[in-house]
């Protein structure tokens, strides 16, 4: 039997999903979900939920960072009398860490020290991701000795984008050395995403092909072209594509120098082992919905009659549709579904609408009355009865896709 720890870290919050794996044929029990929030605006806060058990939102003392964050979590598991199956934190088989940035590595990878130096070289390429996730990692090497560490990468779903995709063009040489390509985000999720519509539809992943949305307040489109990834929209770090509730998306890359002559200098923001740029700040940080509205409340945002919120999502809708002709075109056609997923993905009812009634000439089409409706099923189809193409919305689900593939690893072996 083993004890999984999915764990999702922010730079203001962790996520811990607790999972029980025990038998081949039946996917991981999840036991409990904890998480903390407010890591950077004090004070912190607890939420915890087993069975009928649950703590919502109970203000925490002492705790300011991840590794706080991550030995309070792991106090109140071994302590909380209902939890029978992990009596002592050396009940805990496998951590699994969700990683932003993977660089060249293609599948998950058990952290050693190798792989953890590595991991920071990487960070480079993604300071404001990978570097919380990286806290979170050592704060487990020292808390749980006999636990596994498991890093799961946000790219390696994307491992499969074909050269021609991936390649920026600009010297070889210097993109060589430097790691300069499209890696693709949202890996897990997709991961989750295909497998799910797969079973939905009755075919096999290998054969299936769907255009998926994964749409919160980091934002990506991606093209699944027989269960592999063919293109996604976010590149070398997170910040292409979409906008997002805070970042810019695609932009110009001569904007951020017109938009401030600091663009290379070091953020205030910086510290001596996290290294970030005026233009990245500006770009991940002061950009997107919140610098359009004042908000990052995309629920807020999509009911209002204000004008900067009108302009913000008549904006989103704008790139996602891009995107979705974009993909359509590069999948010859040959899509089994257009897939919603991510919290604004699954609950966001107009902006589904408004989306599908742009691209009614590609043969998508929805059912408003089933649209409308609450999401409860993993995967709905929301489409129109007789429309070329499904519409669907899926319910992703990162945490439970790590302990998965932890889970189908140990059986394997």
């Amino acid at each position: 039997m083993a004890i999984i720890l999915s764990i999702n870290s922010g730079s203001s919050s962790v996520k811990v999903s607790i999972y029980q794996s025990s038998t081949q044929s039946q996917p991981p029990k999840q036991l409990a979900d904890a998480q903390i929030n407010g890591l950077t605006a004090p004070p912190a806060k607890f939420t915890y939920e087993r069975g009928t058990e649950r703590v919502k939102n109970q203000e925490v003392k002492d705790v300011s960072s991840n590794e706080d964050a991550c030995e309070y979590i792991l106090d109140h598991l071994v302590k909380d009398e209902g939890l029978s199956e992990i009596p002592s934190r050396d009940d805990i088989t496998h951590a699994c860490h969700r990683v932003v940035h993977g660089g060249d590595y293609p599948d998950a990878h058990v952290i050693d020290q190798e792989t953890y130096h590595h991991l920071e070289d990487l960070t480079d390429l993604a300071p404001l991701h990978n570097s919380s996730a990286l806290a979170i990692v050592k704060a487990c090497m020292k808390a749980l000795p006999k636990a596994k560490n498991i890093a799961y990468f946000d790219t390696s779903f994307h491992a499969t984008i074909p050269e021609a995709i991936r390649t920026y063009p600009i010297e070889p040489s210097i993109a060589k050395k430097n790691k300069l390509r499209k890696y693709g985000f949202h890996g897990i999720s997709y991961a989750f995403i295909i497998k799910s519509v797969a079973e939905y539809l009755k075919k096999a992943e290998s054969k299936t092909s769907i255009i998926a949305l994964h749409l919160g307040s980091g934002a990506s489109a991606c093209a699944i072209k027989n269960g592999k990834s063919l293109d996604n929209s976010m590149g070398l770090t997170p910040l292409a594509g979409l906008p997002g509730a805070t970042r810019s998306g695609d932009v110009d890359p001569s904007l951020i120098f017109h938009f401030t002559h600091d663009a290379g200098k070091p953020s205030r923001s910086s510290t001596k082992d996290l290294h970030i740029s005026t233009a990245e700040e500006i770009l991940n940080k002061k950009s997107g919905w919140k610098a359009l509205t004042g908000t990052t409340d995309f629920g807020k945002i999509s009911s209002s009659q204000d004008p900067a919120c009108k302009l913000a999502f008549d904006i989103l809708v704008d790139r996602i549709t891009g995107f979705i002709g974009s993909y359509y075109v590069k999948l010859e056609g040959q899509v089994d579904a257009l897939v919603f997923a991510g919290g604004i993905g699954e609950k966001g009812a107009l902006l589904r609408t408004e989306i599908v009634e742009k691209i009614r000439c590609l043969g998508f089409e929805l059912d408003q009355q089933t649209n409308n409706n609450i999401i409860e099923d993993v995967v709905r189809n929301i489409g129109q009865d007789g429309a070329r193409h499904r519409t669907l919305v899926c319910q992703t689900d990162e945490q439970f896709e790590m302990a998965r593939q932890c889970a189908v690893d140990l059986q394997s072996k």
